[in-house]
This record gives structure tokens, C-alpha cells and sequence, in this order.
């Protein structure tokens, strides 16, 4: 694989650490600020709200630039986001220091994923692509638990002063090791909005939507259910996210080579094998053993399908590739959010710590439902080429008889 995945992959590991490493840190910043826990709660809701409007906003603001430009761009205005959140004097100041921060996230993955996807045969996108999510994956085994260690032993100030930094060494490794990337030509608005006219770029957003809601339905509600019901110490649920962290890894890599062999069924299977595990956890959970376990194998079957869905994306979207996967993006936040929000609903009904695990395997079959009628679509436009190819043979036939 190229040496410029590395770049990439550095800065997913700033950007998940930014985006995770607040919810460690919740009770700190707000003690800090003198602001509710509910309140602090928008720290985390203003920059998801920043991905989603940053990711089709800066995406089309740039699309006449230079993708390597515009890589460069977001790591600056990254940077500078986290650093405002280190210097934040005020409540108000750190909601819009969160909300910058969070508009380059969706747009720099991407733009990323293009990239990465062009530094290699087709044949291995979906390996590519997964190196740059990696980053992401292992700021759940390390950044966010040394983040958080770091905020609660300093201050949290100092956690997002070290994203800054993680954000300067990833744009000068993305400005030495990326390649110059070709400048696009005859790009418009209305050129980038007609990939979103086709059902199959609707149902892609649909099966993110739903198939990634079950896993954050899950992971929201994970530690009350971990210290109330399998028994772990709260230090201990700290080593469990770690775990969860290297399944979203392990599944990220796997999906990543399946997904350059058959992305469709990749989808299928691991949407399933999500459902099912989600399922068996309500069962586990009374287990500290089978809990651990069924922890490490939601994470994997939840992020094993993101390179699958990414490198479909591309495919479906080729007239606005960088619009489409960094659309994505901002589908995920809005799975996280539906995912989150429906966990509580069963919660606060009073149906159990476990519930959420209940409704993430419901939404995990709506996702896969969503796949499977994705992959109907995509025979019957196979079935029909060749039908149209022999009318179009047929007049062709008929002259050279007739001559």
C-alpha cells in the first residue's frame, strides 16, 4: 500500500479522537465551565452538527480546487478548531469552538476517500480506503482513552491542545507524502447534485443511516449495562471501549479486502452477523466473559461493512465522487444521532439497560433491508444491458440482411 495512506490515516486518528474523546471528558469540562452535564451535552451535538453541514457545504466550496489542496485545507481549519476549543474561555465560546472543529470532518474523509482510492489499482480500493479509516479506528484504542487520561490528570484544555498538534504533524505528512493530485475540470453545482437523482445513492445513505443507528444505539448506552449488569468496575469499562476499539479495527481491515471482492454480500453479511450479535448481547451481558466478548465482535461486524459502503458510494456517485463520500459523512452523524436517540426512547420507557441492544438489532435489518433491495436494483439494470444491447443489434442485422 502507499506510504501516503499513512498520511491520511494519521489524520482520521486526530479527527476520531476529537470527535470521541469528549464524551471521557464530559464531567471535567463541565465542572469546569459551570455548566449542567445536559448542557455540556451540546459539545458533542454541535459537532456533529458541524460534519453535517460542513461535509456538503466545504465539499462543493472546493470542488474546482486541487484535492490535495483541499486535504491541506481541512487539517488547517481542524487545527484550528481544536486549538479554540483548548483556549475556549466560556460555555458559548467552546459550543462554537466544537462546531468548527467539526466542519472539516466529513469533507476531509471525503476527499480522503477519493484519494486513496486513486493511489491504487480498483481492484484494492476497499483496502485502501480502509487504511485511512484504521486512523479512526485506533483513536478509540489510544487517543480517546489517553485523551481522556490526559484531561482528567492536567485538565481537559490540555487533551484538545494535543489534538492540535496530532492535526499539525498529520497536514505535514499529508503535504510530503500525498501525491499532487490532477485538478478537476468541468465541474459544476448542478454537474455534482445529478449523481443524487439515482435511488442507489439514496439507498446508500439509507443503509448508513440504519445499519450504523444499531451500532451507536448499542455503544451510547454501553457503560451502565457493563457496570449494573456484567459487572465490571468503571477503570474496567475503560479497557472494554479499548476492545470495542481494536473490533472496529480488526473489522475495518477484513471489510476492507472483502469489500474489493464482493462489496455487495460484504454488506449482507456483516449487517446480519450485526444484527445477531447485537441480539446475543442481551443475553451476554449477564456474563462478564461472554460481554467482553460480544463487545469486541459488535464492533467489528458494525465497521466491517464502512469500506463496502464507501467504495459503493464512488461507484454510484462517479460524477460527484468527493460529494458523495463525504455526504456519507454526515449520514453517519445522523446514524449516531437517530441510534443514540432511539436508544433512549426504550430507555426512559422502562424496558431495561439491555433494551437499546434490542433496537440496534431491528435497525440493523432495516439496514440490511435496504442492502437487499440495493443489490436487487443493481441485477435487474445487469439484466437489462444486455436486453438493450441486441435491440440496438437488431436494425444493425436487418440492413445487412436486406443490403
Amino acid at each position: 500500500m502507499p506510504i501516503a495512506l499513512l498520511a491520511l490515516a494519521i489524520a482520521a486518528f486526530g479527527i476520531g479522537t476529537t470527535e470521541f474523546v469528549m464524551m471521557g471528558l464530559l464531567p471535567d469540562v463541565a465542572s469546569n465551565l459551570h455548566v449542567s452535564i445536559s448542557d455540556a451535552g451540546g459539545y458533542i451535538s454541535l459537532y456533529a452538527i458541524g460534519v453535517v453541514v460542513g461535509a456538503p457545504l466545504l465539499t462543493i466550496a472546493g470542488m474546482r480546487a486541487r484535492r490535495k489542496t483541499m486535504l491541506n485545507s481541512m487539517l488547517v481549519l481542524f487545527t484550528i478548531g481544536n486549538l479554540l476549543s483548548a483556549l475556549a474561555p466560556t460555555h458559548g465560546l467552546l459550543l462554537a469552538a466544537r462546531f468548527v472543529a467539526g466542519l472539516p470532518h466529513g469533507a476531509f474523509f471525503g476527499i480522503g476517500a477519493v484519494v486513496a482510492a486513486s493511489l491504487v489499482a480498483t481492484d484494492k480500493r476497499g483496502q485502501a480506503i480502509s487504511m485511512m479509516f484504521i486512523g479512526l479506528t485506533v483513536a478509540n484504542i489510544v487517543g480517546v482513552p489517553l485523551g481522556t487520561l490526559l484531561g482528567q490528570a492536567m485538565g481537559w484544555r490540555w487533551t484538545f491542545g494535543l489534538v492540535a498538534v496530532i492535526g499539525l504533524v498529520a497536514l505535514a505528512a499529508v503535504v510530503t507524502l500525498v501525491p499532487q493530485q490532477p485538478k478537476p475540470t468541468d465541474v459544476s453545482v448542478r454537474g455534482e447534485l445529478k449523481a443524487f437523482r439515482r435511488p442507489q445513492v439514496w439507498l446508500a445513505f439509507a443503509i448508513v443511516v440504519f445499519g450504523f443507528a444499531a451500532t451507536f444505539s448499542f455503544y451510547t448506552y454501553i457503560k451502565p449495562v457493563l457496570t449494573d449488569i456484567s459487572g465490571y468496575t468503571p477503570t474496567a469499562v475503560t479497557l472494554l471501549l479499548a476492545l470495542f476499539g481494536v473490533g472496529m479495527t480488526v473489522g475495518t481491515a477484513v471489510g476492507g479486502r472483502l469489500a474489493d471482492r464482493a462489496p455487495m454480500r460484504t454488506l449482507y453479511v456483516f449487517l446480519t452477523l450485526l444484527a445477531v450479535a447485537l441480539t446475543a448481547f442481551v443475553f451476554a451481558s449477564h456474563s462478564a466473559v461472554l460481554a467482553a466478548v460480544n463487545v469486541f465482535l459488535i464492533g467489528a461486524f458494525g465497521f466491517a461493512a464502512i469500506p463496502s459502503i464507501q467504495a459503493r458510494i464512488l461507484d454510484q456517485a462517479k460524477e460527484a465522487p468527493a460529494l458523495g463520500s463525504a455526504s456519507i459523512q454526515s449520514t453517519f452523524n445522523i446514524a449516531n444521532s437517530l441510534g443514540a436517540y432511539l436508544g433512549g426512547l426504550v430507555l426512559a420507557g422502562g424496558f431495561g439497560l439491555t433494551s437499546p441492544s434490542w433496537v440496534g438489532a431491528l435497525l440493523a435489518l432495516v439496514g440490511l433491508g435496504f442492502a437487499v433491495v440495493s443489490g436487487q436494483l443493481d441485477r435487474r439494470s445487469r439484466t437489462a444491458q444486455p436486453a438493450r444491447a441486441t435491440e440496438r443489434a437488431e436494425p444493425v442485422a436487418m440492413s445487412e440482411v436486406s443490403g
